[in-house]
C-alpha cells in the first residue's frame, strides 16, 4: 500500500463500509420504503474526506471536479450532497473514533488540549441575519490578537496530532467547563486512562477544576499564572504547547477550517467534523503505511 489519495480513499471506504456492516444503526435514517441511494453512505463519507484533503471549500466546485475526474460512478447534485452530508454527521463522528482507535498512538498517555476560533461571519449584517445567531458569538483570539464572530473548536489530541475528543461551542464558552463536559460526556474515554496527563495553557485553571480532573484520574500540567508559585514540568510547556497550535494550524491552514462555508448550525457542525475526520484519516493511513510523520498531508492534497 502506498501513500496517495487514491489508496487512502480506497482504504477509508473499506473501513467505513465494514463499520456500517458491523453497526448498521450508525447509518443515517431513511424510510424503509423507497429507492435506495445510488451513492452509499461509505462512499459519501469518503467523498467528503477527499473534498477536505484537496482543499475544495465550495461543494459545487468539488462535485464538478469529482465528476470530471470520474471519481465515483454516481455523484449527487449539490443540494442532495449537502442534505445527505448533514444527515450523516453522527456517522462522521463515529468514523473519527473508529479510525483513531485503530492506530497505535490512540493509547498515548499524554493529551494536549486547546481551542481555536471558527469564524462564521465578518459583517454586521451577517451577524444580524445569520441562522447561527445565538450560538455564534463575538470572541477574542489571543494567539492571533484578533476579535472574531463565530464559534470555538475545542480539541483534545495526542502529541502526534490524533484527535481524541472535540467540542464546538460559542466563542465565549469557558474552556475549563467545556473540557469537563467533553470528559464527563464520554466516561469510557477516561475510565481506562487512570494516570493520563493533560497538557494545557494557563487558562485551564481553578482549584475546583483541578480537583475534578484529579477525581477522574487525570493529571494536569500547565504554566503557572501570574502570582502563582512555579509548577512541575514548566520547562516542558513551551515545546509541548506548540503541538496543539501546530495541529490547529493544520486544520485551519491545510484543511481550511475557517473557510467551512456553513450557514446553519447543522451545516457548520458537519463541515467541522468533515475536517477532523480528514485529519484522523490521514494519520490513520500514515500509521498503516509506516510513515515517519503521521500528521503529514502532503501525499493527499494534490
Amino acid at each position: 500500500m502506498t501513500t496517495s489519495l487514491d489508496t487512502l480513499a480506497t482504504a477509508l471506504y473499506v473501513k467505513i463500509d465494514d463499520l456500517l456492516k458491523a453497526s448498521p444503526q450508525l447509518a443515517p435514517w431513511r424510510p424503509k420504503a423507497g429507492i435506495p441511494p445510488k451513492l452509499s453512505d461509505a462512499e459519501l463519507v469518503t467523498l467528503a474526506v477527499m473534498q477536505a484533503l484537496l482543499g475544495f471549500t465550495s461543494e459545487a466546485r468539488w462535485l464538478r471536479y469529482a465528476h470530471l475526474r470520474r471519481l465515483f460512478c454516481y455523484l449527487p447534485q449539490q443540494s442532495g450532497y449537502d442534505k445527505r452530508l448533514r444527515a450523516a454527521a453522527s456517522l462522521v463522528g463515529h468514523a473519527i473514533r473508529a479510525l483513531a482507535c485503530d492506530t497505535a498512538v490512540w493509547t498515548d498517555d499524554v493529551w494536549v488540549v486547546g481551542s481555536t476560533p471558527v469564524e462564521c461571519g465578518r459583517s454586521r449584517e451577517t451577524v444580524k441575519r445569520s441562522a447561527l445567531a445565538g450560538w455564534a458569538q463575538y470572541g477574542y483570539c489571543a494567539s492571533h490578537s484578533r476579535y472574531f464572530w463565530g464559534l470555538r473548536l475545542h480539541l483534545v489530541c495526542t502529541p502526534r496530532g490524533l484527535p481524541v475528543a472535540y467540542a464546538l461551542t460559542g466563542a465565549k464558552a469557558d474552556e475549563c467547563e467545556v473540557l469537563l463536559d467533553i470528559l464527563t460526556t464520554d466516561p469510557d474515554l477516561v475510565a481506562t486512562r487512570r494516570g493520563q496527563t493533560l497538557i494545557a495553557d494557563k487558562h485551564y485553571c481553578g482549584r475546583e477544576f483541578e480537583r475534578i480532573l484529579a477525581g477522574l484520574g487525570l493529571r494536569l500540567l500547565r504554566p503557572a499564572r501570574r502570582g502563582e508559585p512555579g509548577r512541575a514540568g514548566a520547562r516542558l510547556f513551551k515545546p509541548l504547547r506548540q503541538l496543539i497550535e501546530s495541529v490547529n494550524a493544520t486544520v485551519k491552514g491545510q484543511l481550511d477550517l475557517e473557510r467551512h462555508g456553513g450557514r446553519t448550525p447543522e451545516g457548520v457542525i458537519v463541515r467541522v467534523l468533515q475536517r477532523i475526520l480528514a485529519l484522523a484519516a490521514a494519520i490513520w493511513h500514515n500509521h498503516k503505511t509506516g510513515q515517519p510523520t503521521l500528521r503529514s498531508l502532503i501525499a493527499y492534497d494534490h
